[in-house]
């Protein structure tokens, strides 16, 4: 969409933050108020309230949040229509992605298919797979990569390949000289687990639940956001952890950690491409078919 402006009151719409706006675009806060001052004069009315710390549309707000979505969504199409007309992508591909995918999997990737495509502005939000799927619903990405054990209602997914849930910790710490733990043996051992909305937590939970294991029964000693700060706190402590292996391959080159087999446990898991049409726009097509070739 040319109109930065309508562009700037979409992000807080949707977020109904200035300072999340802000930070979707880059921006600072004040150059978002500006920008929906600009658009408040310009149309001769109030576009939000402020309730308590919280914003809210006005009714004019909610008049020009559906116009501009149309904009959008038809801005979106012509591009869409003019890239089939050649070669040569333009426009824009809003990429969302859970952690792991984010900081592992995706980086090579999107450097190979920026290189072959360098009209094409393509971003990337990071997020776990539950705010991945939220972004799609909010429209702020165009398509997602998730690790999500469950569907939600109104988004289409397609398998993209597949993971590994392993257990880790530091080689010369109190349980580095463990060959395998049972299941049983693992609710009394400290681990580091993954926040709530996580696609690793949400395998791992689903995969001790067929075990006859909860996750309240296990000896959770942290919970951080990031797998990267996950392997930091165990490189550091007498802790395990249980990451994706595709996570871990540099520290497991070097000896910084260690895989302890964990019996009967099956801890595979998909990830997928995520989107809330049937039918892809050219760019998303063209992505999912390179990264697919790809791997």
């Amino acid at each position: 969409m040319d109109d930065f402006r309508l562009r700037v009151f979409l992000a807080a719409a949707r977020t109904l933050s200035f300072t999340r706006a802000a930070e979707e675009l880059f921006i600072s806060q004040p150059a978002v108020s500006k920008h929906v001052n600009a658009l408040e004069t310009a149309y001769g009315v109030t576009l939000f309230n402020r309730r308590g710390s919280r914003l809210c549309l006005t009714a004019a707000g909610e008049v020009l949040l559906g116009c501009a979505e149309r904009l959008e969504a038809e801005y979106r199409h012509l591009q869409y229509v003019m890239s089939r007309c050649t070669e040569r992508l333009e426009g824009e591909l809003r990429l969302g992605a859970s952690t792991t995918v984010a900081q592992y999997l995706l980086p090579p990737i999107l450097a190979r298919f920026t290189a072959r495509y360098p009209h094409l502005d393509v971003t990337l939000a990071s997020g776990n797979s539950d705010q991945i799927e939220q972004a799609l619903e909010r429209g702020t990405v165009d398509l997602g990569i998730v690790e999500s054990f469950s569907h939600r209602h109104g988004l289409f997914y397609d398998p993209f390949t597949e993971d590994e849930l392993v257990l880790v910790a530091r080689p010369d710490g109190a349980y580095g000289r463990l060959e395998s733990v049972t299941p049983e043996q693992l609710c009394t051992l400290p681990l580091v687990m993954r926040e709530g909305g996580s696609g690793t937590l949400e395998v791992t939970a689903a995969a001790l639940a067929r075990a006859g294991i909860r996750l309240r029964m296990l000896r959770i000693v942290m919970r951080l956001g990031s797998t990267e700060g996950i392997k930091a706190f165990v490189r550091n402590s007498d802790t395990l952890a249980i990451v994706s292996v595709i996570a871990v391959v540099d520290e497991l080159r070097r000896g910084e950690l260690r895989v302890i087999d964990l019996e009967g446990l099956s801890l595979r898991r998909s990830f997928s491409f995520v989107h809330p049409a049937a039918e892809l726009p050219e760019s998303v097509r063209r992505f999912t078919d390179f990264a697919r070739a790809s791997l």
